[in-house]
């Protein structure tokens, strides 16, 4: 073997070792396509997600395009994010798709009005654990962090101030939900009337964020992502990572252990 064969040779090897070593963690397909309310707060989403994705080493493709939504496309991803997501978005080709991207052990992560979408669509409602019923006006309530070992939390405080379009939802859809974020009623005025519909507050415990394992796969959900200027709170973004993560990896936070 020649000098420049092996030089060649050698060459290779250093330049797949580093496409190796360059590789990221995981891709993702962020999906807001609307088909009713549409939040303001969309760019600033995909901005931060974009932004996100440079910080934490993986790839994200923004599309709202729901041909997308395909067994061959899909194979790609790590997990799917709807944000800002409203009503009827995928046909029943598209939603067989993303059933079996679920199934085949993938992620899903829902924020906002993610709850606001596919309404009819069982499987969907179920995945993301509850729907969107009213909400009141944007105010400043108490959010409250019920579980400090999933990813995510690590530098939220126990109670906070938080300013949100707060979502009352209906009864749960599954069983097996976990939740990890709340907010207390009394430190806001929950009652809402739309007059089609109206709503009184979820009482003792308003649920805000949760995750669970469903179907084969992972499903991470939180209400939190209204207004654009969110998207912009370390917090918030923390928050997300944390849920995307666990969406693709199932990992979490391994809790210290006390000494006596």
């Amino acid at each position: 073997m020649n000098h420049i064969l092996i030089t060649r040779i050698l060459a290779c090897f250093f330049m797949l070792a580093s496409v190796a070593a360059s590789a990221e963690q995981f891709k993702v397909l962020l999906f807001t396509k609307t088909d009713g309310w549409h939040h303001k707060s969309i760019n600033a989403g995909v901005t931060a997600m974009e932004t996100l994705a440079k910080k934490h080493h993986f790839l994200v493709d923004w599309h709202e395009d729901a041909g997308r939504i395909n067994d061959d496309n899909l194979k790609q991803y790590d997990a799917i994010v709807f944000m800002l997501t409203t009503g009827n978005i995928l046909n029943e080709e598209q939603q067989g798709a993303m059933e079996r991207f679920i199934q085949s052990g993938k992620g899903f992560v829902g924020i906002h009005s993610a709850s606001d979408t596919e309404y009819e669509w069982d499987w969907y409602t179920k995945m993301v654990g509850r729907t969107f019923h009213i909400h009141p006006e944007i105010q400043t309530g108490e959010l409250q962090v019920l579980d400090r070992k999933f990813p995510g939390l690590e530098r939220m405080p126990d109670r906070l101030l938080w300013t949100e379009e707060w979502y009352e939802f209906g009864a749960e859809r599954i069983d097996g939900l976990n939740y990890i974020l709340a907010v207390d009623e009394k430190t806001y005025d929950p009652e809402a009337d739309w007059g089609r519909v109206a709503g009184k507050g979820m009482g003792k415990f308003h649920p805000i964020a949760w995750y669970h394992e469903y179907d084969g796969g992972r499903a991470f959900y939180t209400a939190l992502g209204h207004m654009g200027s969110t998207y912009s709170d370390p917090l918030f973004m923390e928050h997300i990572y944390g849920g995307l993560y666990w969406a693709v990896t199932g990992k979490g936070i391994k809790k210290q252990a006390t000494s006596n």
